[in-house]
């Protein structure tokens, strides 16, 4: 079967942040060996998942992408959940509450995929992809095979795991879940989604999650709201009035208006506090000079 290739595609539509410019080249693999036959191939590849996290330029991407939305399949056997690295979290969180199995209750509300959660060791409300995660297959770049890799050999740390070296990519990954009662797993998910609908903004209200990292010991959110930048804009983006550590489109915003505002926060958090926060969201494509020089600021490379 051929992979589905489409050229000139715009990415904004596939972003939470509905932000973002054309690759040169998209491909959407439905599945492990289509995938690995492309990261063979091609000639690095930029892969995006469900694009929850991440800013697009507004340039688009100078290159191929990989979209691994139709990497959809997963398998559940007895207590064990394996997913391929485009499935949605919210659907196998609730894949996991109709089979009776906790732990995948604090994704319930999260916009991405298999792939993003892993890679982030994404986590939430004292549960994290790590305390579940068994193994997984991922692509070597460097040796041009499929490996697995255990819970160990992932060194996942805060918002961490071994795949943002960028080695290797994950394909799919397994899980172990623990069996619970139907009733206890729905009144968590419950409450993590009421959670959420307080203090972020919904899914059709155009973001991309965290904009920064919490630093240790501290709340990335607070500093921010001490700072005093809710409802700071810069263009189309604005500095959500709900939680300043979320940045909202609300009027087609450009990736150089939503970088000049999270320079902003940046700024008012180090002036003010001497703390220099690390961005969460992920800049991908052709950077503007200035854009360069604000990521360069932001990640301090200056």
């Amino acid at each position: 079967m051929v992979c589905e290739v489409k050229e000139n595609y715009e990415l904004k539509r596939h972003t939470s942040f509905k932000i973002g410019g054309c690759a040169k080249r998209a491909f959407f693999p439905t599945g492990v060996e289509e995938f690995t036959n492309l990261l063979t191939e091609l000639d690095n590849p930029v892969i995006l998942g469900n694009c929850s996290n991440v800013l697009i330029s507004s340039q688009g991407i100078d290159g191929d992408v990989i979209l691994t939305t139709k990497m959809n399949a997963f398998e559940v056997v007895n207590n064990t959940i394996t997913a391929q690295c485009g499935v949605k979290v919210p659907m196998l969180a609730r894949e996991a509450e109709n089979r009776c199995l906790s732990g995948f209750e604090f994704m319930i509300g999260f916009p991405g995929s298999i792939g993003g959660a892993v890679y982030m060791n994404a986590s939430a409300h004292s549960q994290a992809v790590s305390d579940t995660f068994k193994l997984c297959r991922a692509f070597d770049t460097e040796t041009k095979k499929v490996v697995e890799l255990n819970k160990d050999e992932m060194h996942f740390g805060y918002r961490k795991s071994i795949l943002q070296e960028g080695r290797y990519i994950l394909l799919d990954a397994k899980f172990e879940l623990i069996p619970a009662s139907a009733e206890e797993i729905t009144a968590v998910m419950q409450r993590n989604l009421e959670f959420r609908k307080d203090r972020q903004p919904s899914l059709s209200t155009p973001n991309a999650g965290s904009i920064f990292r919490n630093p240790a010991n501290d709340s990335a959110g607070r500093l921010l709201e001490k700072a005093g930048v809710k409802g700071l804009k810069q263009g189309g983006a604005q500095v959500w009035l709900g939680h300043a550590n979320f940045i909202v489109n609300m009027e087609n915003a450009t990736s150089t208006d939503v970088s000049m505002l999270m320079n902003k926060m940046y700024n008012e958090v180090k002036d003010k506090y001497t703390i220099k926060l690390e961005p969460e969201v992920k800049f991908i494509g052709i950077k503007s000079k200035e854009e360069d020089e604000l990521w360069d600021t932001m990640l301090n490379k200056k």
